[in-house]
């Protein structure tokens, strides 16, 4: 006769890890977002990304006809630079003005 018995924490953590590892798979495949992947990604309202990203010369973005379309990895290291920048000069994104 056969006992097994099962760590459901282990089973768990390693279950935990292996969709993770799936999410980022699937993640690095999307090479470009539309501006719906873009506002969920950023989790901001695609008027809040007009407002405050999508016209600065330095924000990573290219248009075909009337699409826009946006480098995952180029977004993050903008928005990290960004995040900085606003987070240094009192944290209030409303209050910031980067070219001023």
């Amino acid at each position: 006769m056969f006992n097994i018995e099962i760590d459901e924490e282990k089973l768990t953590a390693l279950y935990l890890e292996k969709v993770e590892e799936h999410l980022q798979e699937i993640e690095t495949e999307m090479y470009f977002m539309n501006s719906k992947q873009l506002a969920a990604y950023l989790n901001l309202s695609w008027n809040s990304i007009c407002t405050h990203f999508l016209y600065d010369e330095d924000f990573p973005k290219i248009r075909i006809g009337s699409k826009w379309l946006f480098n995952r990895r180029e977004i993050q290291e903008y928005m990290d630079k960004y995040y900085e920048e606003v987070r240094n000069n009192g944290g209030d994104i409303l209050k910031y003005n980067r070219k001023g």
